[in-house]
């Protein structure tokens, strides 16, 4: 589980395009939140708009 804050964003959409979101989600082993939040930044990154990286909350372990 993500320990980042989030924020909801409610929108709609026709049925036929959640369908084809739920389906690619479901493809790339994703939910379709995190499948949105995917197709968002990869759009922003192709028009040359800055998103900060998300900042990884788990703390790194070593095994020694």
């Amino acid at each position: 589980m993500s320990k980042h804050k989030t924020a909801t964003l409610n929108l709609r959409i026709d049925p036929v395009v959640k369908e084809g979101i739920r389906i690619a989600a479901n493809q790339d082993h994703r939910s379709i939140a995190n499948m949105i939040e995917m197709l968002i930044r990869r759009h922003c990154a192709d028009v040359g708009i800055a998103i900060p990286p998300q900042k990884n909350h788990f703390r790194e372990t070593t095994n020694e």
